[in-house]
């Protein structure tokens, strides 16, 4: 296996795990915050989540030389532009597709695919990016 499909499918699992953590953040928010808002908190504790692993397991050979909070705000600021994508897709079908809005992990699912190749490419070119040996 190439090492760009291990790192893919390292964060692949990653992503896995920080869908468990946006949809549990999602259902135990969604009383007081609404489906909208309770998806913002969610999806900046799914961030987290991917940041931490994939800095330890995915782009581990790729590690940063700034300080861990700006690495994770670098990380965060990257992971917009797929969270939007992510957020769009979950917005429109929660708006769109009764079921989506009954079942709500169902638009969690469809935005986490559709953001995820945008994330990768980001973190790999942006965050994690090799450093050259000094």
């Amino acid at each position: 296996m190439s090492p760009s499909v291990r790192k893919f499918l390292l964060f692949a699992i990653a992503g896995g795990a920080g869908f468990i953590v946006d949809t549990g953040v999602l259902y135990a928010l969604k009383g007081s915050l609404g489906l909208y808002g309770a998806r913002v908190v969610s999806f900046v504790c799914a961030v987290a989540t991917t940041w931490i692993i994939n800095r330890s397991v995915a782009f581990r050979a790729q590690q940063s030389d700034v300080p861990m909070w700006r690495e994770f705000l670098h990380y965060l600021a990257a992971m917009i532009l797929g969270g939007g994508v992510n957020y769009a897709v979950y917005a429109a079908l929660v708006a769109t597709v009764p079921l989506v809005a009954a079942q709500p992990v169902l638009g969690v699912a469809a935005g986490v695919l559709a953001g995820m190749f945008v994330n990768f490419f980001l973190a790999d070119k942006l965050v994690f990016r090799s450093r050259p040996s000094a």
